[in-house]
C-alpha cells in the first residue's frame, strides 16, 4: 500500500496538484501516523467525552491503524478553537475537526468573531443528541398536554444565555406565546436545572443525557413535567419524535395543538435551523473539503464500519445514546440542515434577539 505522507499530499504547489491520476488511485494509508482530533472545547466536556471515546475505533478502521488522539483547543464558546482550525488545518487527513452547538449557532447567526465557514467543510459523521423542555410542577400543572394553562402565568427560565444552546428553547417559547422571564448567567444547564428545583425558576430544557438522569427523578417524584422535545428530522427533513422519548410530543406537535395550525414563517424557519444545529446536528466530525478526494473516502469508510463495530455497539449508548451514527450520505444531509439557514431567517433571529434581549451584532 501507498503510505501518503505529508511531503507527497503537499507537494511544492499544494495538495490541489497532488490529485493526479496515479495517486488518486493509490490506496490510502496512514501507517505510522499521528492523527489529531481537534475539539475546541476544554477537557471532559460533553465534545470532548464524545471525541475520545470515537478515537481508539476510529484509529482501528482507518487504513493502517494510525494513532488517534484528541488536542483541545478551548476558547471563546468554541470560536477560538475553531477559527484557529480552519485557518491553520492541511488538506492531508491528518487533522479533522469536532464542531458543536456552540460552534454552529455563531456561524448561523452571523456572529462577527467567526472566521470559518461550514461550506468549506465535509462531514464524515453527525452524532445526533435529543434535548426536552420542562416544567416545574409549581406552576400548577402535572400533565404536559395542559400546556395553555401557562399562558396566564409568568415563568422564570434560568439561561446560560440568549445567543448559545439556550436559543432554541428561547425561540421555541416566543413562538408558543407564552410568557417567559429569562435569568441570564447560569454557568450550565446543571446550575439552572438546580435552580427550577429549588423555586428561583420554572422552566428548564436539558439535553438527552441530563434529561434522562437528572430531570426523569423528578418526573416520577411529581415535581416536574414534560413539555416538548425538539424531536429529530428524517431523511425528508420532516421533524419525528426524538426516539429517546417516544410519549411525548415534538414542538410542532405542541404548536400545532395551541395553535390550530401548523408553524411557519421566519420565525419558524429560524428555531427550526437553530434546533437542528444545538441537537439533531450536534455534533459532526469534518475534514477540509479540499482534501484529496482518496482521504476523504477513507474517513467516511472507517465511519462506516466504526458505527457497525459491535464493540461501538455494545458500549455507544451511555455517549452517544440510542440515536443512530450518521454516516455517508445521512451526514451529508444532517449536516447541510445543522449548518444551513436562510437570510431571511437571520435576520429575523437577530432583529429578534436585539429587539428582546438587546443582543448587538
Amino acid at each position: 500500500m501507498t503510505k501518503l505522507h505529508r511531503r507527497t499530499l503537499l507537494g511544492a504547489a499544494g495538495a490541489a496538484t497532488l490529485a493526479t491520476p496515479a495517486i488518486a488511485q493509490a490506496p490510502v494509508t496512514f501507517a505510522g501516523r499521528t492523527i489529531e482530533f481537534v475539539i475546541p472545547f476544554a477537557e471532559a466536556g460533553g465534545s470532548d467525552v464524545w471525541a475520545r471515546f470515537l478515537a481508539p475505533f476510529l484509529s482501528r478502521h482507518l487504513p493502517g491503524q494510525p494513532n488517534v488522539i484528541v488536542r483541545n483547543v478551548p476558547g471563546g464558546g468554541s470560536i477560538t478553537g475553531s477559527n484557529d482550525w480552519a485557518q491553520r488545518a492541511r488538506p492531508d487527513g491528518s487533522s479533522l475537526f469536532g464542531p458543536s452547538a456552540s460552534t454552529h449557532l455563531p456561524f448561523l447567526l452571523g456572529d462577527r468573531r467567526v472566521r470559518y465557514d461550514y461550506a468549506n467543510w465535509t462531514p464524515v459523521i453527525v452524532s445526533p443528541t435529543g434535548g426536552v423542555v420542562w416544567v416545574s410542577t409549581r406552576t400548577g400543572i402535572t400533565d404536559g398536554a395542559d400546556i395553555a394553562r401557562l399562558r396566564g402565568q409568568e415563568l422564570v427560565f434560568p439561561s446560560q444565555g440568549a445567543t448559545g444552546f439556550d436559543l432554541v428553547p428561547i425561540l421555541a417559547l416566543h413562538l408558543l406565546g407564552l410568557n417567559v422571564r429569562y435569568v441570564f448567567g447560569m454557568r450550565g444547564r446543571g446550575e439552572a436545572r438546580i435552580a427550577v428545583e429549588r423555586g428561583d425558576g420554572s422552566i428548564d430544557h436539558q439535553t438527552t443525557p441530563a434529561y434522562l438522569s437528572q430531570v426523569v427523578p423528578l418526573v416520577q417524584a411529581g415535581q416536574g413535567v414534560p413539555l416538548f422535545s425538539y424531536g429529530l428530522p428524517d431523511a425528508q427533513g420532516n421533524i419525528q419524535r426524538d426516539p429517546s422519548f417516544p410519549d411525548i410530543p415534538t414542538f410542532e406537535e405542541v404548536y400545532q395543538r395551541m395553535h390550530n395550525r401548523a408553524p411557519e414563517g421566519q420565525a419558524y424557519e429560524a428555531y427550526r435551523a437553530a434546533s437542528i444545529a444545538a441537537f439533531a446536528g450536534q455534533k459532526p466530525a469534518v475534514l477540509l473539503k479540499s482534501t484529496p478526494a482518496p482521504i476523504i473516502a477513507a474517513y467516511r469508510r472507517a465511519f462506516e464500519d466504526m458505527v457497525a463495530d459491535p464493540e461501538l455497539k455494545a458500549r455507544g449508548e451511555t455517549v452517544l445514546g440510542v440515536y443512530p451514527q450518521a454516516v455517508g450520505d445521512a451526514a451529508e444531509s444532517l449536516y447541510r440542515h445543522a449548518t444551513t439557514i436562510s437570510p431571511e431567517a437571520r435576520e429575523w433571529a437577530r432583529n429578534f434577539l436585539t429587539t428582546h434581549h438587546n443582543v448587538r451584532f
